[in-house]
């Protein structure tokens, strides 16, 4: 199959840009002047080739890529640029919302030719969540480069956790091209309780839990979270300039649904709606800045009217109808940060102005909080204050557990 001209020029140019460490500044980018004292760019680690193009030479790679994962200012799909560099690769996992990004979420993806590469594309969002023997046979290496956002919910790491497994268990390293996380500064929330464990909660870990996906595979491995305490071997191509309380513009939508840079900040606080009566503003084009439902009419004065959206959400609740609730399009998120918390408050807000309080909560809200606390503690009327004191305890271990694992500061 011929590969456009420009794509291997792009990518020449790219792997001549001076690096020597995975401190490299950003390919094509100097280092900023900035009030007499020079910062470099956050550095992907798809964007490091010179680290770990030599490295692949020769082998035979799998990748777990999606819409994401791309290379360079021009965005150059990852995959599109390994192979305009000669490398071997032979096929491609793709996550919940597919390879190109471009399914609804929650919709089953089936396997598939990519039309632009060639390469078969294997599912991981819908057969089935871990790759088979059959699936990795004649693979040397699997290449893993998805942006997160850092919520325990954001099914990426779950999909990290059944690669892992799966190359594990078919003595097959990871090649981890990290990210950086655009929520880092935030550790909060609820800890799952492992006996409501599900694709959506695999670990016991908080709702926000500040690491990059290179450093949460290193949790995994490390708290022996794999089945039969299996360990993958990792190879991490850290992220330049990084640290966790870093300001980070995702460069692609992560999905088709955090559509904004408002929205992947909000993520954290806003998920948890989905598992109530309440339209987060899917089915709108700013889902995840707005929340409501048409029982809140004359409580609130904001509206907006969810409708059917291919590729974001065709069935999205409250279709058709006017829902009235908050607007958080000009909400400063800089907040949260500062604070270090998810906002809880507007789910106790909104509980107790909603009329219908029986029906506020739905069954999926459970797997979402990872504990039965939450939901008890909201309808019998506890402050944010008592809530946040029972998380306390959870926290502080999470917390002593996760600074093993950091690759960051």
């Amino acid at each position: 199959m011929m590969r456009p001209k420009y794509f291997s020029l792009l990518i020449l140019i790219i792997c001549l840009i001076p690096c020597t460490s995975v401190t490299c500044a950003k390919p094509g980018k100097p280092a900023k002047q900035t009030g007499g004292k020079i910062t470099k760019d956050i550095t992907p680690g798809a964007d490091q080739t010179r680290l770990y193009v030599s490295y692949l030479k020769g082998k035979n790679a799998a990748m777990v890529v999606n819409q994401t994962s791309v290379i360079g200012p021009r965005k150059v799909t990852c995959a599109d640029s390994l192979l305009s560099l000669g490398l071997n690769i032979k096929k491609i996992f793709g996550p919940e919302h597919g390879f190109r990004g471009n399914a609804s979420n929650g919709a089953t993806i089936d396997d598939a030719v990519d039309t632009r590469t060639g390469l078969p594309v294997i599912s991981l969002y819908g057969k089935h969540f871990k790759p088979t023997s059959a699936d990795l046979q004649g693979i040397d290496v699997v290449i893993f480069d998805i942006q997160d956002v850092g919520v325990r919910f954001y099914t990426y790491i779950s999909t990290l956790h059944y690669v892992m497994e799966a190359c594990a268990e078919n003595n097959i390293e990871l090649l981890i091209l990290d990210r950086p996380n655009p929520n880092g500064a935030i550790i909060d929330g609820p800890v799952l309780d492992t006996a409501y464990r599900s694709f959506v909660g695999m670990h016991p870990i908080p709702v926000s839990h500040g690491m990059t996906i290179g450093e949460y595979a290193q949790m995994i491995n490390g708290e022996g979270w794999l089945k039969n305490g299996v360990q993958c071997k990792l190879k991490i191509i850290k992220v330049a300039n990084y640290k966790h309380s870093a300001a980070y513009v995702l460069p692609v939508n992560p999905s088709p649904n955090l559509n904004t840079v408002q929205s992947v900040l909000l993520y954290p606080s806003i998920c948890l709606f989905e598992g109530t009566a309440l339209s987060l503003g899917r089915g709108t084009m700013l889902p995840f800045v707005q929340i409501g439902h048409p029982l809140l009419k004359g409580k609130y004065r904001y509206s907006f009217t969810p409708v059917s959206l291919a590729g974001m959400s065709e069935d999205p609740p409250q279709k058709n109808k006017i829902c009235y609730g908050i607007d958080l399009r000009n909400y400063d998120t800089n907040t949260l940060k500062k604070s270090g918390h998810i906002n809880l408050a507007w789910l106790i807000e909104l509980y107790r102005a909603f009329p219908d309080k029986a029906h506020f909560f739905n069954a999926y809200f459970l797997k979402l909080a990872g504990t039965e606390q939450l939901r008890k503690q909201i309808e019998a009327g506890k402050s944010e204050t008592e809530i946040r004191q029972s998380w306390a305890a959870g926290l502080t271990k999470f917390k002593a557990m996760r600074k093993k694992y950091l690759l960051y500061q």
